[in-house]
């Protein structure tokens, strides 16, 4: 079941939309922010309250790569994996938070602190290799730099 929190949220975000299914993305981002991911059953009664098949709903929210589907820790890493950050050494970045968290893509730590995901491009190419970490972007990564960019997560 939506909560009363949510359901205001979003009533709010489809007042710019003249139709309830074009706030699906938002919806999505609503419930997200409230339960940390979107869960078969949050979707379902989403769905429901948007007045959308389930199967359309989804859609949106696996095509939309910042709409988690499955649980995720508590801070989210993206890192870019675009040519240009590919070329800057994103493969380096990735060892040594590999290294650091024991974690490699698609992996959450033991202790549920951070998730690790791919993400095409953050659209700071100029400044590669690059991370997002809970919306917080992180450029020019030197080596050896990770460690103190974790830091500021606990």
């Amino acid at each position: 079941m939506l909560n009363v929190h949510e359901k205001e949220e979003i009533e709010a975000e489809a007042r710019h939309y003249p139709d309830r299914r074009a706030v699906s993305i938002e919806a999505l981002k609503v419930i997200q922010k409230h339960r940390g991911w979107v869960s078969d059953e949050s979707l379902r009664d989403l769905a429901a309250y948007l007045g959308m098949s389930v199967e359309d709903l989804d859609a949106v929210a696996t095509f939309y790569n910042l709409i988690f589907r499955r649980p995720v820790g508590r801070h989210v890493i993206f890192l870019c994996t675009s040519v240009s950050c590919w070329i800057m050494g994103c493969d380096g970045v990735q060892a040594e938070i590999k290294s650091l968290l024991g974690v490699g893509l698609g992996e959450t730590t033991a202790d549920g602190r951070f998730t690790l995901l791919p993400i095409p491009c953050l659209g700071t190419c100029d400044h590669a290799p690059a991370l997002l970490v809970d919306g917080d972007l992180h450029r020019d990564i030197a080596p050896g730099g990770v460690g103190k960019i974790l830091e500021k997560y606990p």
